[in-house]
């Protein structure tokens, strides 16, 4: 009985089995369809720039330093202090050099009245040879009385000018005096601002040892280097656009003023040096970008609404020839108004899906909304 049983049982599994597979139906997998806008890539031609970072700085700058060695007695002026041309802005003690000046002057003094006794004795030899003169063409002096009048009269004119000679000695020995005098009062070679303070009343001041720095007021301009690739490029009175990376941050048309002729040996670059238009904020020392038009270039372009986020990478939806939406990672460019340039991981031509916000619709048919 028991192996009739188990006969039967396994009988009726084998039943059930056969039934249960013979129902199955093997039917593909159904793809989902949704709406949405599609664009497409394109390819444009685009003005070809050449970057350059540089500073911004004052068309003209001015180290102070003294020309004579002296004690600071005053610096009248700081940082950000407005100057105008010719403004003392440090003094040095002077009282050495007054004293030369003092000395100066006696020696003009002493020179002036041994000129005027020399004066004197010229006038009174030629008063006498002028009478022996007279007497002479009357026979009634000999000829070596005429004679010693005579080299009276031509050492008197010889030491007159020998004398005058030394009055003008002196006074320029007076001049220059009072030039290294003046030296003790550094003024502002033009109107602008004082950018720098390097000394204290109290220290010594040394000949080309800088004290201030001041800028010259009015427009500035970005000084930046170009690669000697890229030179050919640049030239005088070209247009640049310049661009800050202020607080407020500012797009400007700048001009090119100077190249200057000859390349840095260690970079290989060239300085070029954009004059700026006048305003309220640049400031010297400011970081800016100019941009060099240098031709053309083919890229591909896509609509930015295309571009979606996947952690820090770029997508987009490329749709295949069937219309499945696969996702593809891009590498970006610039942007170019409501388009941003691919410069990999597209071509021109292909399909893609416009605003796909953040669903992920990869392996989904789309289909075209208008």
């Amino acid at each position: 009985m028991k192996t009739i049983l188990s006969g039967g049982l396994l009988l009726i599994s084998a039943a059930m089995a056969a039934g249960c597979h013979g129902g199955e139906s093997t039917s593909p997998a159904v793809v989902q369809t949704i709406q949405a806008r599609v664009v497409e890539s394109r390819q444009q031609q685009l003005p070809q720039n050449l970057r350059s970072t540089g500073t911004v700085h004052a068309r003209e700058t001015a180290v102070v330093s003294a020309q004579v060695m002296g004690r600071i007695r005053q610096v009248l002026v700081h940082e950000g202090d407005s100057v105008h041309a010719g403004q003392t802005l440090v003094v040095l003690d002077d009282a050495g050099l007054r004293a030369q000046v003092e000395q100066a002057q006696a020696g003009v003094k002493a020179a002036q009245n041994a000129q005027a006794a020399a004066e004197s004795n010229a006038a009174l030899a030629a008063s006498t040879l002028g009478r022996y003169k007279q007497l002479e063409s009357e026979k009634s002096v000999s000829p070596q009385e005429m004679d010693e009048v005579s080299r009276r009269a031509e050492a008197a004119a010889a030491n007159l000018d020998a004398v005058r000679a030394q009055t003008d000695a002196a006074r320029a020995q007076e001049s220059g005096a009072r030039t290294m005098m003046s030296y003790t009062h550094l003024v502002a070679p033009f109107s602008g601002v004082v950018t720098a303070r390097m000394a204290d009343p109290g220290t010594t001041a040394a000949p080309g040892v800088p004290l201030l720095q001041v800028d010259q007021a009015g427009a500035l301009q970005l000084q930046a280097t170009v690669d000697e690739s890229a030179i050919g490029a640049v030239h005088k009175g070209m247009k640049v656009q310049v661009a800050t990376n202020a607080a407020n941050p500012m797009n400007i048309a700048g001009t090119v003023s100077e190249i200057v002729p000859a390349a840095d040996p260690s970079s290989h670059s060239f300085l070029i040096k954009i004059d700026l238009p006048s305003s309220s904020q640049l400031r010297a020392g400011m970081y800016g970008m100019a941009e060099f038009a240098n031709g053309t270039r083919q890229a591909i372009l896509i609509p930015r609404s295309a571009v979606v986020a996947r952690g820090s990478l770029a997508c987009t939806y490329v749709l295949d020839g069937k219309g499945i939406a696969q996702l593809r990672y891009l590498t970006l460019g610039a942007p170019q108004g409501d388009f941003v340039e691919v410069l990999s991981g597209i071509s021109a031509g292909e399909k893609l899906v416009d605003t796909p916000s953040d669903r992920d619709i990869a392996g989904k048919r789309i289909e075209v909304q208008p």
